[in-house]
């Protein structure tokens, strides 16, 4: 009796550090200048990317997107020598990092004032199923300045997208979004998508065994990190153009196997 006591032990030992999560990759911005280039890439240019928006991404700019004292910021700037009057930058693992389930974190903290459109989200990697929103979409974080504190997670597909009135997702309000950090994460599986703030759950997409049309998360996405200025959500009220530069700041992006335990 007493030998099976001990092997339930070991037996029941070995399961729990089986199941430990495991960090498959992060960026804890450590390195002063630009964001580490074996990472992360660039979207570059005005055209409005689908939204609207105002501003012009720039590549491997400074004043754009840097990192100071284990902090990446990336940073919306007034200026006029760009014709619609924004720089900002939109950096992104594509090609690099990309992920087909696991458990993604940021902790970050947001711009605040109106005209302002931070996001933290995620895209495949291969056109699949001709194009967005059927390839799918994960937003982890996004923010409208004129809706302050009201942090929103959503999901993009064919059948649950905005453009038909049926997406999929909900809000929480977060105090001190833009005076303190505050972690955003998900929690996709095979089943379902879980959405966090600082370890809240506040949304679950589920997968019901629909199609690609419902449920096209079941392929490698990888994450984009940018600041929007004005745009279709984001402008809906106007720009204050009183309130340039703003900036998301990024302590650290971590991607574990699973979600880890507190």
């Amino acid at each position: 009796m007493r030998k099976l006591s001990i092997l339930f032990l070991l037996l029941g030992s070995f399961t729990s550090f089986a199941q430990e999560a495991k960090l498959l990759w992060s960026d804890e911005f450590d390195q002063n200048g630009l964001p580490n280039p074996q990472y992360w890439g660039y979207d570059v240019g005005d055209h409005g990317w689908g939204n609207q928006e105002l501003e012009y991404y720039t590549e491997a700019n400074l004043q754009n997107a840097r990192i100071e004292e284990g902090v990446l910021k990336i940073t919306a700037i007034a200026d006029s020598s760009y014709s619609k009057g924004y720089t900002s930058a939109r950096i992104h693992t594509r090609g690099k990092k990309s992920w087909k389930y696991g458990y993604i974190e940021v902790k970050a903290k947001l711009p605040s004032g109106r005209g302002t459109w931070p996001a933290i989200w995620m895209l495949p990697e291969e056109n699949l199923h001709g194009g967005w929103p059927a390839n799918g979409e994960i937003d982890i974080m996004e923010h409208v300045g004129f809706d302050p504190g009201v942090v929103h997670g959503t999901v993009h597909t064919k059948a649950f997208n905005h453009k038909i009135g049926t997406q999929k997702g909900n809000s929480i309000t977060v105090p001190k979004f833009d005076s303190e950090f505050h972690v955003y994460a998900i929690d996709w599986t095979t089943e379902k998508i879980d959405f966090f703030i600082d370890d809240e759950l506040y949304f679950t997409f589920e997968n019901n065994g629909g199609n690609y049309e419902e449920w096209p998360f079941d392929q490698e996405f990888h994450l984009i990190l940018n600041i929007a200025v004005g745009g279709g959500w984001g402008g809906q009220k106007g720009v204050d153009p009183t309130i340039w530069p703003q900036q998301i700041e990024v302590d650290y992006v971590r991607v574990y196997d699973r979600k880890p335990s507190l």
